[in-house]
């Protein structure tokens, strides 16, 4: 009987997905066909078989990763009708912790650290940051979405690497600051 992972189809997401857990694990200075072939599970042979290189995989691999993080950031304005809503909407963003897992940041970081030296990267950067902002600009002007995605960024970083993380009723007050919103009532409780 072959194994769930003999798929073409399936055995090539799987090495996609492990490759990010690859990369998560030994950093993607110091990523190499073998560490995810072993991490996967699967042959070498597979990884050249289904990719061109290295630079490929990690490619489609953060492609992939970046399009699941754009839909989770989406989700998270489901229902949100307003400025003032969008503003809440980005403050439990940060807080929750659901899109600030340490996988996730690992990820994010090791991206950022390589998006400078490899243009591929850079290109994926660049269109994860556009959705983004264009998500925002549904209740905020450009300049204003700009600067709340750049907010995010950074608060999402100390919001993990903090040992005392700011109250969400502090992340809220400083989104309307920058959306030149006030504060809403039940943000202040």
């Amino acid at each position: 009987m072959a194994k769930k992972h003999d798929n073409p189809l399936t055995r090539r997401d799987l090495i996609l997905e492990r490759t990010l857990d690859a990369v998560a694990e030994h950093g993607i200075g110091n990523i190499t066909h073998r560490k995810i072939a072993a991490c996967a599970g699967v042959p070498l042979g597979s990884l050249t078989y289904y990719f061109s290189g290295l630079d490929a995989l990690l490619e489609e691999a953060f492609t992939r990763f970046t399009l699941a993080m754009s839909g989770q950031y989406q989700a998270s304005f489901a229902g949100v009708e307003d400025a003032d809503q969008a503003c809440d909407a980005i403050a439990a963003l940060i807080a929750a912790g659901q899109v600030t897992t340490a996988r996730n940041m690992e990820l994010m970081y090791q991206l950022y650290a390589f998006a400078s030296r490899r243009p591929a990267l850079t290109a994926i950067m660049q269109r994860w940051m556009h959705r983004s902002q264009q998500t925002l600009e549904q209740w905020f002007d450009v300049p204003t979405a700009r600067a709340l995605d750049a907010f995010i960024e950074g608060m999402t970083l100390h919001y993990v690497m903090d040992p005392t993380p700011l109250s969400h009723a502090a992340i809220r007050e400083m989104v309307g600051r920058i959306a030149g919103r006030p504060v809403s009532a039940s943000a202040q409780a």
